[in-house]
């Protein structure tokens, strides 16, 4: 779901990641529509990053628990 909002709605999508600066300036680079398509780029690139590092965080407090 966040994928399709990322392609669709970038901006939207910093939002729920908890970038809202960037989020703001994607809404900006969106309104133009030779920038909508560098902003879904971004959005998409900005959300796999997010899972990444959320992955990272999620074994390295298992890690420390074990």
């Amino acid at each position: 779901m966040r994928l399709i909002i990322a392609i669709f709605l970038p901006w939207l999508s910093f939002f729920f990641i908890g970038k809202p600066i960037a989020g703001v300036i994607c809404l900006i680079l969106q309104i133009t529509l030779i920038g909508w398509i560098p902003a879904a780029i971004w959005a998409v690139y900005a959300l796999s990053q997010w899972k990444t590092d959320k992955k990272i965080q999620e074994a390295l407090s298992n890690r420390r628990t074990t």
